[in-house]
C-alpha cells in the first residue's frame, strides 16, 4: 500500500491530545462540546498551523517508506518542554518554527496544562493517553527551574540516571513500550559520551467506530499503486450516513469514533489530481475552510483496513522550518537546561504505528529529542567533562609537541 493511506490517516492524530482514561466502555454517550480559553484556543491554531506545515515537509523529503504518518502534537509536546530550556536566538527559532510567537512562555506552558485538562474523558468509547519523561546523566547538573516546569506544566516524569551503566537504553525503551501499549518498542539505540538528555513524549490512541464495519461485508478489492499497478486487499464496507465534502481537489468523508469528538477525515483525490497536490495544499487556512463544507449524505463506503509503522529523524525538516540554529554545536543556546551553554539538540526522532479495522483505530507515536553537549568548537561555555572512567594521560612539551609521559589510570587509588 503506497503513501495514500498514510496520507488520509495522518489527520487522525491531529486529534490528538491528553485523555488518562483505563478502558473503553462499551456504552454511548453525547458528544460533549469543551469550553477552553483564549491562550489555549490559540495553542490549538498554533500546532495546526505547525503540524500541516511539518507534514508538507515530511511527504516531499521522504524517499525511503511508502506509508508516512507523523503526530504533530506528539513533536511539538517534545519540543516545547525542551523549549522551556531554550534562550536568546534559539528560543526565537523554536517560537516561530512551533507558530508560538506572540505567546510568552508562561502562556504556553498554561495553555497546553489548560488544554490537556479540558479534553480528558471526553469519550467513553476513546481510549487516548499522553505521557512525558525527561531522563538525563545523573552526574550531570539540570536547572531546577527546568525541572519544575516540565514537571507542573507537561506532567513529566524525570529520572537521573547513570548513562554508562548496562541496560539504561533499555529503561527509556521499556517507558516508550509501556506508554505505547508495545505497539512502538524502542526509540533510543544508544547512548553517545556527549548526550546528555533525552526529551520523551508518548501517544496512544485507541477509538471504535460510532458505526462499526460489519467484517462479513469486508472482501477483497483492487487498489490501484501510484505507478499505476493494482494489488488486492481487504476493503471494509458499509453505506451510512456520513458527512461529506467534494471540490476540485478531492473528495472527503469524516468517520467518527465512539460518541463524536474524535474523527477520521478520509481525503480522496480527484482523477486528475495526486497525492502531491493534496499535499502542497494542506495548510491551515484550506483546512479551515474545508471543515466548514462537509455536509450529512448517505455514502456508500469501501474502505481498506491498513496496519504498519513509521520513523524519521526529523533534524532536517525542522532546519528547514527555522530551527537550525537549535542543532548547531556552536550556535545553540540551551542555558536554561544548564547555565553553563554548550548544549545542542543532536537530534529529534519521531515513531508511529496505526492499524485500522473493522471495529475503529489503533494508533502510537513517540519523540525523542536528545540533547547533547558540544566536544569541540569555540567559546567560553563551561563544557561537562567528567573523568568517570578508565581514562589516558599524557605531559608534553608545549614547544616541541614532545611527549614526556604517557600512561593509563584505570583505578584511580591516592596512596
Amino acid at each position: 500500500m503506497k503513501k495514500t493511506t498514510a496520507f488520509l490517516t495522518i489527520v487522525v492524530l491531529f486529534t490528538f491530545f491528553s485523555c488518562q482514561k483505563e478502558e473503553i466502555d462499551a456504552s454511548k454517550n453525547e458528544y460533549q462540546e469543551i469550553q477552553i480559553d483564549e491562550k489555549s484556543a490559540q495553542i490549538i491554531e498554533a500546532d495546526n498551523t505547525f503540524g500541516f506545515e511539518l507534514f508538507q515537509h515530511v511527504y516531499t523529503s521522504e524517499t525511503e517508506y511508502e506509508n508516512i504518518m507523523i503526530s504533530p502534537l506528539s513533536v511539538s509536546l517534545a519540543l516545547a518542554m525542551t523549549y522551556n530550556g531554550a534562550k536568546g536566538e534559539t528560543k526565537t527559532a523554536m517560537e516561530e518554527t512551533l507558530k508560538l510567537h506572540g505567546l510568552t512562555p508562561e502562556e504556553i506552558n498554561t495553555s497546553y496544562q489548560t488544554l490537556l485538562a479540558a479534553l480528558k474523558s471526553l469519550d467513553s468509547k476513546v481510549l487516548l493517553e499522553i505521557a512525558n519523561a525527561i531522563y538525563y546523566r545523573n552526574n550531570f547538573p539540570v536547572e531546577q527551574d527546568f525541572i519544575n516546569t516540565n514537571e507542573n506544566y507537561y506532567d513529566a516524569e524525570v529520572s537521573a540516571l547513570d548513562f554508562t551503566a548496562t541496560g539504561v537504553v533499555d529503561i527509556i525503551n521499556n517507558w516508550v513500550a509501556d506508554k505505547t501499549k508495545n505497539k512502538i518498542k524502542s526509540i533510543v539505540d544508544e547512548i553517545k559520551e556527549n548526550q546528555i538528555m533525552f526529551l520523551l513524549n508518548a501517544i496512544y490512541f485507541k477509538g471504535i467506530w460510532e458505526s462499526e464495519f460489519d467484517k462479513k461485508n469486508t472482501e477483497k478489492k483492487d487498489f490501484y499503486l501510484e505507478d499505476g499497478t493494482t494489488i488486492q486487499t481487504d476493503f471494509m464496507q458499509q453505506t451510512n450516513s456520513v458527512f461529506y465534502t467534494s471540490n476540485e481537489l478531492f473528495e472527503a468523508i469524516q468517520l467518527p469514533y465512539g460518541q463524536g469528538n474524535f474523527n477520521m477525515y478520509v481525503f480522496l483525490p480527484q482523477t486528475d489530481k495526486t497525492l502531491q497536490d493534496l499535499a502542497e495544499n494542506m495548510n491551515k487556512g484550506n483546512w479551515d475552510l474545508w471543515r466548514e463544507s462537509f455536509t450529512e449524505t448517505n455514502a456508500d463506503i469501501e474502505f481498506p483496513k491498513f496496519k504498519y509503522e513509521y520513523e524519521i529523524k526529523l533534524n532536517d525538516v525542522l532546519s528547514e522550518m527555522g530551527m537550525e540554529i537549535a542543532f548547531s554545536p556552536d550556535y545553540a543556546d540551551f542555558k536554561g537546561i544548564n547555565s553553563g551553554g554548550g548544549l545542542y539538540i543532536d537530534f529529534v526522532k519521531h515513531k508511529s504505528f496505526i492499524e485500522v479495522n473493522e471495529e475503529g483505530t489503533e494508533a502510537a507515536a513517540v519523540t525523542a529529542v536528545a540533547i547533547a553537549y558540544r566536544t569541540t568548537g569555540t567559546g567560553n561555555s563551561t563544557i561537562p567533562f567528567y573523568a568517570n572512567k578508565p581514562f589516558l594521560f599524557a605531559i608534553t612539551e608545549k614547544s616541541t609537541g614532545a611527549v614526556l609521559f604517557m600512561g593509563t589510570v584505570k583505578n584511580p587509588v591516592y596512596e
